[in-house]
């Protein structure tokens, strides 16, 4: 819905309350929600898409978002919407990347060096097969560095030439 800022503040107050309701699906809570909406329609929608969307949700269904002011009166406008249908705002749970928040600042220990390698073999794992194969042989070669991430065939080739070869990958010629 769009509208002004200080109406949709007002309507997130009002709606909050008849959502947390709809969360039971009982035949008290359904006419204490129409009470508030006269209207049957309504309350419907609000028990069978609504309620069960945001069953697991501890509070805060909808979201203000300010949109500037209106042209004529300089009033500031927003648009206030159900949390859980947007999906442009709230990705899926099953799309979110498995990184977590990591601290700028390193508490001590040199445990920080493990982290970046494993860091950039994700990213170079992203890339292609081949550059996290290669990244990969020159981790174990050179230990805890690691060279850049790889995500061009000619920088590949360069990480390639650059790996010193151990006896077991290259073949014996007799």
């Amino acid at each position: 819905i769009s509208t002004t800022l200080a109406k949709a503040k007002a309507l997130r107050v009002y709606v909050e309350p008849i959502i947390t309701r709809s969360k039971d699906n009982s035949m008290h809570a359904r006419r204490t929600a129409f009470r508030y909406l006269q209207h049957k329609e309504a309350v419907k929608e609000l028990f069978d898409t609504v309620g069960p969307a945001v069953g697991d949700r501890p509070g805060g269904y909808v979201r203000v978002i300010r949109t500037g002011v209106r042209k004529g009166d300089n009033a500031e406008t927003a648009i206030i919407e159900l949390v859980d249908f947007n999906t442009d705002y709230s990705p899926k749970k099953e799309e979110k990347a498995g990184r977590t928040r990591r601290s700028r600042r390193r508490r001590g220990g040199n445990s920080g060096g493990n982290a970046a390698a494993t860091a950039d073999t994700a990213v170079a794992t992203e890339a292609t097969p081949e550059a996290a194969a290669a990244v990969d042989t020159a981790t174990a070669d050179l230990g805890t560095e690691q060279p850049e991430q790889v995500t061009d065939t000619d920088q590949l080739a360069q990480v390639q030439e650059t790996t010193p070869e151990g006896d077991a990958e290259a073949p014996k010629e007799a």
